[in-house]
């Protein structure tokens, strides 16, 4: 696949309140088990390909929130990007049938023969599945879109040729575990998978669940990096 064109904008970090310790609204403290899952997050780890940092998470979904974004990059090339943000409402949301929730938006630019197949959109969406299940997650009351967008060009950039580019967007409920603390670490493992995928990278075998489920430490994975820099918006 092509490189995806244009990266999300906001590059701050955090999750959502006062620093890392009080919700923006009530000044009350971050929820132990919230806590935890976004600890998971920051201490993934992941394929040499992906690069991410944490952004601003949305304000208004639910009481907590945290974010990151990411970059799959090879030979200096930017493949496919997205955004997973992680919710958390202590007291429960009948939607979600628990009391976190991952939503994510994926894209990655097409090659033409691509682009061309009818059942792409279908296609992309057992992605997602599948690298859940690949890691052998629990998830319930998934729900998404996958758009295909196709951009001609004209005047003085009619030499550029056509591109189509696809876009997941999607959420799900992570099985809570000990504590009430989904496994976040191997969730967001399972959808750098995607990511890679739907760049067109080669697979590599997932590492056998730890003690508590969590993705473990073995070949093919490497200590979460960063971002490179900020990029355009």
């Amino acid at each position: 696949m092509a490189a995806a064109q244009g990266h999300f904008s906001d590059h701050s970090d955090g999750m959502r309140g006062t620093g890392d310790t009080a919700d923006s609204t009530a000044g009350t403290p971050v929820p132990p088990a919230f806590r935890r899952a976004v600890d998971a997050l920051r201490t993934a780890r992941l394929r040499s390909e992906m690069e991410v940092e944490p952004t601003r998470p949305p304000q208004r979904l639910a009481p907590y929130a945290y974010a990151v974004e990411a970059a799959v990059v090879d030979d200096g090339e930017d493949l496919a990007d997205g955004r997973l943000v992680l919710l958390h409402d202590p007291a429960g949301h009948e939607a979600w049938k628990g009391t976190f929730r991952l939503v994510t938006l994926v894209r990655a630019e097409l090659e033409p023969e691509m682009a061309a197949d009818p059942l792409l959109p279908e296609v992309c969406w057992s992605w997602l599945t599948g690298a859940l299940e690949a890691r052998g997650l629990a998830y319930g009351e998934a729900s998404g879109t996958v758009t295909m967008a196709g951009s001609h060009y004209f005047g003085g950039l009619a030499e550029r040729r056509p591109a189509t580019q696809i876009e997941i967007r999607a959420s799900w409920t992570p099985r809570e575990g000990l504590g009430g603390v989904p496994d976040t670490a191997a969730h967001l493992a399972a959808w750098s998978d995607l990511l890679c995928q739907i760049a067109g990278l080669p697979p590599v075998p997932a590492d056998p669940p730890g003690p508590t489920g969590a993705t473990g430490t073995g070949a093919g994975v490497v200590s979460l990096p960063q971002r490179r820099g900020p990029q355009g918006a």
